[in-house]
């Protein structure tokens, strides 16, 4: 490499520099540095932004699937307000009132002598209405009891 070198050029280079010809190692050293940075900060980052969802899916949560849409428009709007109250509906419970107030119903079907769950079977679907006569139930015997029939 002496023999190649300008004569203005000083006697001791450094060893990063290489001839011409050569393969440049710290600059393939610094590109594979630079590619496995830029994977593992985006995985990172991808793995920070999942994980209200993450939380939420573990602990069985009714709003999943609220807090996993939320992450998505955190995603692709960079609005990190979607992300806080998705984290924030990971971490609170909400109550599910749902069971209790299938509960109530089943027990006021229990009381109306309907059998469990029959209490809508007359109740036409929005997709799928019913336009002949509704069935004729008979009337409960403590209702009968009560008006006297």
């Amino acid at each position: 490499m002496a023999a190649l070198l300008n004569s203005a050029a000083p006697d001791h280079l450094p060893a990063f520099i290489t001839a011409p010809g050569e393969t440049d190692v710290l600059m393939v050293v610094v590109a594979i540095f630079l590619t496995l940075a830029v994977l593992g900060f985006g995985l990172l980052f991808l793995r920070l932004h999942t994980m209200p969802e993450r939380m939420a899916h573990k602990a069985k949560k009714i709003q999943f699937e609220i807090v996993a849409v939320l992450g998505l428009l955190a995603l692709f709007t960079h609005v990190h307000l979607f992300w806080v109250i998705g984290l924030l509906l990971a971490v609170i419970d909400i109550p599910d009132f749902g069971g209790v107030l299938g509960r109530m119903a089943g027990s006021l079907e229990k009381i109306a002598g309907i059998a469990p769950g029959k209490g809508a079977a007359g109740v036409p679907d929005d997709d799928n209405v019913d336009t002949s006569e509704p069935d004729e139930r008979p009337q409960p015997t403590r209702l009968r009891a009560a008006t006297g029939s």
